[in-house]
């Protein structure tokens, strides 16, 4: 999604209203045994407790930027038709005005979305660009709004989907790892432990006590990586762009990874690597213009793929 988009908007709901339902539009249950999530190490709270289920899961991204106007009457002239609907499969959601809303043009993501992940799955998310997979992956993490009991996760979450994420730029790094201890309610002995694991693995030498804003790209790379493979979740949520950065990282990165993943009770993740899905992954979801296109074992549902690239 571009910048022109605001936060996306349940399907359902007043575009032009602010939503009152934050706290209540993603269900996220802790350990039953009150252990809280995101504890440094192998403390895990018990496994088997995680699920994921996604109950006909509509997400849409209303558009108010001027130039929404001239695309309002390209829609209008279309008879209130998605556009190109021939097309969708190759450039993204819908575009649509939505019929609720007055005219606000909207782009829907994500369109009748159900599935239900168990303890023990390996999910892989395929499909072409804007197919809906890191849409997907910010609604299981609570970053977009659902509307309630469409979206219930259940067990402790780690989200490796943006290196900014949960962190301050005009913080330092080590003032970052900081903020996550306390956000994540970890302890002093634990707040240490984690800093002296990422400032091992990070490698940032003096730049750790500089502010993030200063880092380049692959260093904030590193310091994100470190921060949320620290942590041993019951769910992990994964994006691709963590296998960047340089030779020498990714292959330091592929042992730690392969650990937490081994950890976490669910994982899901999104790639356009077929192999590394082969190699992680049991089961397969395919997205195409933000539906499940098919969703089964990873062999089955990858051969299809595959073949429907061959003849496309």
């Amino acid at each position: 999604m571009t910048s022109d988009l605001i936060s996306p908007k349940p399907a359902g709901t007043d575009a032009t209203k602010p939503d009152a339902t934050r706290a209540d539009s993603l269900t996220h249950t802790p350990a039953e045994d009150g252990s809280k999530p995101g504890r440094t190490g192998n403390a895990v709270s018990r496994k088997g407790e995680a699920l994921i289920r996604v109950n006909h899961l509509t997400l849409d991204f209303p558009i108010f930027h001027g130039g929404a106007r001239s695309l309002k009457k390209t829609l209008f002239r279309r008879a209130r038709a998605p556009i190109a609907k021939t097309r969708a499969a190759r450039t993204g959601g819908e575009v649509e005005i939505d019929p609720n809303d007055t005219g606000v043009v909207r782009v829907r993501a994500l369109v009748d979305v159900s599935f239900t992940i168990r303890p023990g799955e390996r999910v892989g998310l395929i499909g072409h660009n804007g197919a809906g997979k890191s849409t997907l992956l910010r609604a299981l993490g609570g970053i977009y709004e659902a509307v309630p009991g469409m979206v219930t996760v259940k067990g402790s979450v780690e989200t490796l989907i943006d290196t900014n994420s949960g962190m301050n730029r005009e913080l330092t790094g080590r003032e970052n790892i900081q903020l996550q201890a306390r956000h994540k309610g970890l302890r002093t002995a634990q707040l240490r432990q984690l800093e002296k694991d990422v400032e091992a693995f990070a490698q940032l030498g003096e730049f750790l006590d500089l502010p993030v804003r200063l880092y380049s790209s692959g260093m904030a790379i590193r310091l994100g990586f470190a921060l949320a493979t620290a942590i041993a979740p019951n769910i992990l949520l994964m994006d691709e762009w963590f296998m960047a950065g340089d030779a020498k990282f990714q292959d330091k990165a592929k042992d730690r990874l392969s650990a937490v993943v081994e950890g976490a009770d669910i994982l899901v993740i999104t790639s356009h690597a077929l192999n590394v899905l082969e190699t992680w992954c049991t089961r397969i979801i395919w997205l195409e213009s933000g539906r499940i296109r098919m969703d089964g074992p990873t062999t089955a549902v990858l051969d299809a793929y595959r073949a429907e690239m061959e003849t496309s």
